[in-house]
């Protein structure tokens, strides 16, 4: 989140482990690097979707981002789905569901600050029973198949719809596949919102 860039020392801790802000100007930097050899790995639900992570939920924020594929339209970068088992697990959060006056500050306060702030709670250090440090939990992070993109300097609507569209039932395919080895019940399915 371009936040964290502007809090002295922190920044230049998160930038020499190789992080850069997930805005426009420095994915694109990323990619454009001429010798190649650099991915940019961007959590597209961000803040949006984390109002959202309660335990066992299965939605993703993801029908209105289509700005990672127009990037990687113009930059002719591949696309990878990945998803992350077990992460809605590792903490509660205080119900908040759409249209209740919790979810409505917290909405606001994200448009005001850029940032979301859910109301999460998971253990402490020497009981289970209230804290803020995660659930002993695994996550088990699964990677597809790169998506081959052919570079693209102007892309139409059509062609981003398409490749998002693509990306979408790849993800899908992906979840689909190792659902049943992390304990999702075959009935369930991920909501894309």
């Amino acid at each position: 989140m371009p936040i964290w860039f502007g809090c002295p020392f922190f920044r230049e801790y998160i930038m020499s482990a190789g992080m850069v802000s997930a805005s426009k100007e420095s994915v694109s930097h990323v990619l454009s690097n001429e010798g190649g050899g650099h991915a940019s790995v961007i959590v597209i639900g961000g803040a949006e979707e984390s109002l959202n992570a309660h335990p066992g939920s299965l939605t993703l924020n993801i029908l209105k981002r289509k700005g990672f594929i127009k990037m990687a339209l113009k930059h002719g970068a591949h696309l990878v789905p990945v998803f992350s088992f077990g992460e809605n697990e590792l903490f509660k959060q205080v119900a908040n569901p759409k249209g209740s006056w919790l979810r409505n500050v917290q909405e606001k306060l994200q448009k005001i600050m850029g940032f979301a702030l859910p109301l999460f709670h998971a253990r402490g250090v020497f009981q289970y029973s209230f804290g803020l440090i995660p659930y002993r939990q695994p996550i088990h992070t699964v990677v597809g198949s790169p998506i081959p993109v052919k570079q693209n300097l102007n892309p139409t609507t059509e062609e981003i719809d398409q490749l998002h569209a693509l990306y979408l039932q790849k993800l899908k395919k992906l979840f689909e596949e190792h659902k049943s080895n992390y304990g999702i019940p075959a009935h369930r399915s991920l909501i894309f919102e």
